[in-house]
């Protein structure tokens, strides 16, 4: 009996040890899943991020686009072998770019807290150039001048290579903002009045985002003011030359001098006011630059001349709404410079021009013009470069999947009696021109262009857009020039005169 008992018990004992075990392998009840939640404060697309009171956004889009009758997505055939209008002379040039941003926001005492990151992936066919020898040499569409850095991983041959580029970076707090962001300089449209083209000269422009520190009050009733110390070494100097570096060479391609561009010494102080309105808006803006060039020679020992200061300063008016149609607008600026002239020939758009052509009595004709804030030779101080410029463009809406843009500009380079007589100088000792040729640096550029988009669905546009160019130099007489292998000109008399291209750019893109 006593047996039978402790086998039950030990039995028992058993059952519940098993059963005990069995509750503890039981999962334990999971805690509520936190959905992520929809942020309204800021408009659509915003969310929280779990377990913050911090909201965020993620945009950007895909870009697929062709430029026909260039060497350049970002411009004409203004240059290099596009401008030699030969065999080197692309007639198509592709591109495909990928955008990623990345907005958020936190309300807090002091106001909203923004951070705002933008990158871009992009791929970009290139270019055969002369070696000197009969042959030809292709350079990939990874250097640029939006500011990419090249990252090709196959020998840099640009198969599957590409540029990553780093748009905007910044933070924005209590009404400062510091970081790579739009010039405070630039008009809201930036380059854009109503273009896909990117070399549209007559005002600044910084689409790709400049290093500043900014402080914007706002007034209310749609009135803003803002003063900024931006960074000038990437967006705000065109080049500084010694003209006693003038070479036969130099000159044909539009470059007149050596670029002796010194040091970052001071920032550009920047000052805008703005009216934004139900009706458009106005915007008035001003800015002063420094112009530090290096040395007159090889070492520090040939001296240097003294810093000069230039200024820019533009005005901007956008109309919305106007008589012919529900959300056409009208947007126009106009800017002056003096030893400042980037903000004229903003970042994207080209500083030397060597355009080609024909000749009814030499072997071609060529067009040359270049851009400086300022020049100088050994022993003689900066002489600042003036320009003046405007630009401008309307747009039609045709329907809500149609829309129609007409576009211009114009810019006008003068280097002044002092600059002028040291340019000249130095191209009559390089011999370029020939006996009896008039010397003047001085140019007009004038940008003329239509554009038309197709929205068939949100966020999904083609678009095609067309822009003549013409090129008015000042130089008159022929030139005596040398051999130019990179795009195959021989040595040979050339006409001197004005020159004139057209470009299409096609373009798809998808925003999301």
């Amino acid at each position: 009996m006593k047996t039978i008992r402790g086998l039950l018990l030990g039995s028992g004992a058993v059952i519940f040890a098993a059963a005990g075990a069995q509750a503890a392998d039981l999962p334990l009840k999971a805690k509520a899943v936190e959905y992520v939640k929809v942020c309204s404060l800021y408009g659509a697309g915003f969310y929280y991020i779990p377990g913050t009171d911090t909201c965020i956004k993620l945009g950007g889009y895909l870009r697929a686009e062709t430029a026909l009758w260039t060497n350049s997505n970002y411009g004409g055939a203004y240059n290099a072998q596009a401008g030699a209008q030969n065999r080197l002379s692309n007639h198509y040039q592709a591109r495909s770019r990928e955008d990623f941003n990345i907005d958020t926001r936190t309300a807090t005492e002091y106001g909203v807290v923004r951070t705002y990151f933008d990158a871009v992936f992009t791929w970009t066919s290139g270019t055969y150039s002369g070696v000197g020898n009969g042959a030809t040499q292709y350079s990939t569409g990874a250097a640029n001048s939006a500011g990419l850095t090249s990252f090709n991983n196959l020998s840099n041959d640009g198969i599957s290579g590409g540029t990553l580029g780093v748009y905007y970076a910044f933070i924005q707090f209590a009404g400062f903002t510091m970081g790579k962001a739009v010039s405070q300089f630039d008009a809201p449209w930036t380059n854009y009045p109503s273009n896909n083209f990117d070399g549209l000269v007559g005002g600044g422009g910084t689409v790709n985002g400049v290093n500043q520190f900014t402080y914007t009050a706002d007034f209310g009733q749609g009135i803003t003011a803002a003063i900024s110390a931006e960074d000038q070494a990437q967006f705000f100097t065109s080049n500084i030359w010694n003209t006693s570096g003038i070479t036969a060479s130099g000159v044909l391609s539009g470059t007149y001098g050596l670029n002796a561009i010194g040091g970052t010494v001071a920032p550009d102080i920047i000052g805008m006011v703005r009216v934004d309105q139900a009706w458009g808006l106005f915007q008035a803006s001003f800015a002063a630059h420094d112009n530090h060039a290096a040395y007159n020679g090889v070492t520090e020992s040939t001296g240097h001349p003294e810093d000069k200061w230039g200024w820019a300063a533009q005005l901007a008016l956008s109309i919305k709404n106007i008589p012919t149609g529900a959300g056409d607008t009208l947007n126009i600026q106009g800017v002056y410079t003096d030893g400042a002239s980037r903000y004229n020939f903003q970042s994207l758009a080209n500083t030397s021009y060597a355009m080609y052509g024909g000749s009814n009595f030499a072997y071609q004709s060529i067009g040359f013009a270049g851009v400086a804030d300022a020049v100088f030779a050994p022993g003689r101080g900066l002489s600042t470069v003036q320009t003046w410029g405007m630009r401008g463009g309307y747009t039609h809406n045709w329907d809500p999947h149609w829309n129609s843009g007409l576009y211009g500009a114009y810019a006008q380079v003068r280097y002044g009696s002092t600059g002028s007589a040291l340019v000249c100088a130095g191209i009559a000792a390089s011999g370029v021109l020939s006996a009896g040729s008039t010397c003047n640096p001085d140019f007009n550029l004038a940008q003329i262009g239509l554009i038309t988009r197709w929205t068939p669905v949100k966020n999904l546009t083609f678009s095609a857009d067309v822009t003549y160019s013409h090129l008015d130099q000042k130089f008159s007489g022929t030139a005596i020039a040398p051999t130019v292998a990179s795009v195959a000109k021989p040595a040979a008399t050339y006409e001197l005169k004005d020159q004139d291209t057209v470009s299409l750019l096609l373009r798809a893109q998808r925003n999301w």
